[in-house]
């Protein structure tokens, strides 16, 4: 089982010590971010496309290049591409020279997108919000395929036996599918045959249509491949990560229409009960991502690492803990599992 993070850059100002957020900081801090799982010996690495005043990651793709710079191991991804309000022909040449720089470990996560700001800013309509993905994910794929493209569509002017470069590193741009939980778009990962990433409330049932989709498609059962993720925070014991990680996460959430002014402790440790945050010791992050993979059958997990404000050494603190305590029992638990079956 691959294991890996990822962020969405968040800036907010640390809600216990008062610290104001600072942009500059915030890139610095994610280069050391990338350094230090790269090191770890993490798989994965992943950042999230926002286009809002308390997200630094506009770009993911230029803040993945300095990485790739810093690192010699870890896969390079997003978490998601916003592909509906880009172009796949500039997404598939920057992450094919993505690719290049770093010699092979280029990854894209494409997605709908959880926000919507992206759509005014590059002025497209919400009203093709279904068809803008459509449209542009499966130009994406057919890029893959061959550097000459022929391809037709309503949204997106045409392309007639155009050639694009760079070609990437790697025999194929391996595109995966970010889903938030809809049947539509776990059949649609399916019946492209590309990988998907989703949350774990989205359940057995999405990855039971996705493989069915995919079947019926005709691709090989062994490529359609899956992950989930979520936020994770490991501590030393269980009530020492629920203490210090419950301000930060209830002020991230303070966002969210049903926690304006602030999560209630009594909402956060339901959430933490239920598996929809993983919070806690090595031994109960360990449960509960294997919780994960025997339900679902992932191929992968992605913790998102940081939020709200988090100061460093906290960060630091958790990522330590879920790659040297975390990540060996998982990887030697979902071997052996595997090696039986």
């Amino acid at each position: 089982m691959e294991l890996g993070i990822f962020t969405f850059g968040d800036l907010r100002a640390d809600p216990v010590t008062g610290q104001p957020a600072n942009t500059h900081g915030r890139f610095l801090r994610l280069l050391e971010l990338a350094k230090t799982a790269d090191q770890a010996g993490l798989d994965v690495l992943a950042l999230g496309e926002h286009h809002r005043n308390d997200f630094v990651l506009s770009s993911p793709e230029v803040v993945l290049g300095a990485m790739a710079s810093l690192t010699s191991r870890i896969r390079l991804s997003t978490s998601v591409t916003v592909l509906s309000t880009q172009d796949p022909v500039r997404v598939f040449q920057q992450f094919a020279t993505l690719d290049q720089v770093s010699n092979g470990r280029a990854e894209v996560m494409a997605g709908r997108g959880a926000f919507v700001e992206s759509f005014p800013l590059f002025g497209y309509d919400l009203d093709d919000y279904e068809e803008l993905f459509d449209e542009k994910i499966q130009l994406l794929m057919q890029l893959r395929e061959s550097d000459i493209v022929t391809w037709q569509g309503r949204l997106r002017p045409s392309l007639d036996n155009v050639g694009v470069y760079p070609r990437p590193y790697q025999d194929r741009l391996p595109v995966w599918i970010g889903v938030g939980g809809t049947p539509q778009s776990a059949v649609r990962a399916g019946v492209l045959g590309a990988p998907m990433f989703m949350p774990f409330q989205g359940g057995k049932r999405l990855v039971d249509l996705y493989r069915a989709a995919g079947a019926q498609a005709g691709h090989e059962p062994a490529s359609l491949r899956t992950a989930s993720g979520g936020h994770v925070f490991v501590g030393r014991t269980s009530q020492e990560a629920r203490d210090a990680y419950f301000p930060y996460y209830a002020d991230y959430l303070s966002q969210a229409p049903q926690f304006a002014g602030g999560m209630p402790r009594a909402a956060f440790e339901q959430w933490v009960a239920q598996d929809r945050l993983m919070v806690g010791s090595p031994q109960q992050i360990i449960d509960g991502v294997l919780h994960h993979h025997e339900l679902l059958g992932t191929d992968r997990y992605l913790a998102q690492i940081e939020v709200g404000g988090m100061p460093q050494g906290m960060v630091d603190g958790s990522l330590e803990l879920y790659a040297t305590e975390v990540a060996p029992v998982l990887r030697r638990e979902t071997a052996a599992v595997k090696a039986s079956a």
